[in-house]
Formats: C-alpha cells, sequence, structure tokens
C-alpha cells in the first residue's frame, strides 16, 4: 500500500500519544509509516478540551499544555476546520448527534481520507474507517 492521508480519530490520537494497547495492531502500523500524512482535526483538539474540562480525560493536562507543539514535535498535520467542512457536518443525515464525529465524518468525506478510529458509528456518514 503507497502513501496516504489519514485523520485520526480522537481515541487513537489519545492511545496512540500515551501508548495504550488500545491501539490496534493496524492502527499503529499506519501511525508508524512515515510515507503517511497523519491530519488531526481542529475538532479534536476541541474534543479533547471539551472532555478535559469536564474531567472526563485528566490525563490528556499534559497534551493541552501545548497541542499545536505536540502534534508539531510528533509529525502530525493540524486540518482547520473550514466553512465547507461545517456545512457538510450539519448536512449529513445520519442520525449520529455528537457533533465531534460528525466534523470528523465530513473532513473525511471532503478530504478524501479515511478515519483511524474503531468507533463504527462514523460508518454511517459513508466514511472510510481503518483499524
Amino acid at each position: 500500500m503507497g502513501a496516504m492521508r489519514l485523520l485520526l480519530d480522537t481515541h487513537a490520537l489519545l492511545w496512540w500519544a500515551f501508548d495504550s494497547p488500545e491501539l490496534s495492531r493496524r492502527a499503529r502500523s499506519l501511525l508508524a509509516d512515515r510515507a503517511n500524512t497523519i491530519c488531526v482535526s481542529a475538532a479534536t483538539g476541541w474534543e479533547i478540551a471539551t472532555k478535559h474540562r469536564l474531567g472526563r480525560l485528566p490525563e490528556a493536562s499534559v497534551l493541552l499544555e501545548d497541542m499545536t507543539g505536540w502534534f508539531m514535535h510528533a509529525g502530525l498535520v493540524e486540518l482547520p476546520i473550514t466553512v465547507a467542512h461545517a456545512q457538510r457536518a450539519g448536512a449529513l443525515s445520519a442520525p449520529h448527534r455528537d457533533p465531534f464525529d460528525r466534523m470528523l465524518a465530513a473532513q473525511s468525506l471532503l478530504e478524501d481520507m479515511p478515519i483511524v478510529g474503531r468507533d463504527e458509528a462514523l460508518l454511517d456518514f459513508g466514511v472510510s474507517l481503518l483499524w
């Protein structure tokens, strides 16, 4: 398989960052392949900060000190949210209500990037999921 552009789901990013055994062997291999471009959505930063504020991700405090710096150091590419992404996320007809997942799905579809993650609910949006 040649070089790919991939979009990290939030849980995959966190499991990779903290070297969790929850990260699948395939996902770990895709992320380790330097030929691949690994993108992280601005929505992921928003989700991590929100869940940390709510007490659901206390371990993320180390990332939140300098998330952009951490992403750059890890070789990840930041994917901003555009108006086109926002329109697509709002227009997706699947019943899934999570705004972070809706944005990731919209970005995956518009940018033609599979999502690295195991959340099969994302498949309802018609995205490609790699796990």
